[in-house]
């Protein structure tokens, strides 16, 4: 048995911002997906899998207890399919900042969920933003908490622009020029980052009124400049727009960056060969990239490993 696939998806810009309602812009990323999968002999991974399920099983049940209105799950079929040995069968890596948890927590949601909100029907905003209020409640059981933008990523397969908390829509973005020099690409920093500490550093320096002026002035402007210029295919604004992004990140959000990218991070910066973002919350996993000239930044940074997943 094999369910549906769910596909990982990358936070093009709105890490952090979105929590201060900036712009945000969401889309799929189909090289890593899931999908839950039953067995009778299970692997090491495969077990592990269906453990942290049995106990994801008792959060939705404490859930739809909570607020019946919001969501009800067929909890029986769940546990009986767990005991039977399905798991989330994933290439997504985790701790990456693509959406490892989103695409589990959708394909539970695809395959659970009673009266489920389903991709087919006209998904108005309320529709979106009840999707995004279930998947939130969801998805806290892996982060603490969970804008659930990950998982409404993964569930639609579909772009996501985010215009402030409560005002969602997909969208489409402009096609890609297979032919182009210029790139969006993933860096693995080889080391995997976890949502929940880095949070909590934001937070902590959310209470600093300067820090709260750089958000609001600098990193959230940007952000939503490049949101603009992105979604309009204004590419020569864009890579201006991202190198003040990559300059307010690389001041402000120092403990987000891990120490050894830091000096690769202003190199960027410095020569124009690539500028970088945070992907997701940092403190590992991907590093996003962004380059006018891919072969350029490629020779640059020749030691990386890098995954293109846009053209320009």
């Amino acid at each position: 048995m094999k369910g549906p696939l769910f596909y990982s998806k990358i936070l093009l810009f709105g890490e952090y911002g979105i929590i201060k309602d900036s712009k945000g812009l969401s889309i799929p990323y189909n090289f890593f997906k899931g999908a839950l999968k039953t067995e009778k002999t299970l692997s090491e991974a495969g077990k592990r899998s269906n453990d942290s399920l049995k106990r994801f099983a008792e959060h939705l049940a404490k859930i739809q207890e909570e607020d019946p209105s919001l969501v009800v799950f067929d909890i029986d079929a769940l546990r009986n399919d767990l005991e039977k040995g399905m798991y989330f069968d994933s290439s997504i890596p985790q701790g990456y900042g693509i959406g490892s948890s989103g695409a589990l927590v959708a394909a539970i949601y695809d395959k659970y969920a009673k009266n489920k909100i389903t991709i087919l029907e006209n998904l108005t905003r309320e529709k979106l933003l009840s999707l995004k209020m279930i998947f939130g409640k969801m998805e806290s059981f892996f982060h603490g908490k969970s804008s659930g933008l990950d998982p409404l990523n993964s569930y639609l397969s579909l772009p996501i622009l985010i215009n402030s908390q409560d005002n969602i829509e997909s969208t489409s973005i402009p096609s890609q020029n297979k032919d182009g020099k210029g790139a969006v690409f993933l860096l693995d920093s080889g080391i995997i980052g976890e949502t929940a500490p880095m949070v909590q550093i934001f937070m902590e320096k959310m209470k600093h009124e300067g820090f709260r002026t750089v958000l609001k002035e600098e990193f959230i402007k940007h952000t939503d400049a490049c949101v603009e210029d992105f979604l309009t295919g204004n590419v020569k604004s864009l890579f201006g727009n991202i190198k003040q992004l990559s300059h307010v990140v690389l001041d402000h959000f120092k403990p987000m960056i891990p120490p050894q990218f830091h000096q690769l991070w202003k190199q960027g910066i410095e020569t124009n060969d690539y500028y970088l973002k945070l992907c997701g919350s940092g403190g590992g996993g991907y590093i996003l990239g962004f380059t006018q000239d891919l072969e350029k930044a490629k020779n640059t940074l020749k030691e990386y490993r890098l995954e293109v997943v846009y053209n320009f």
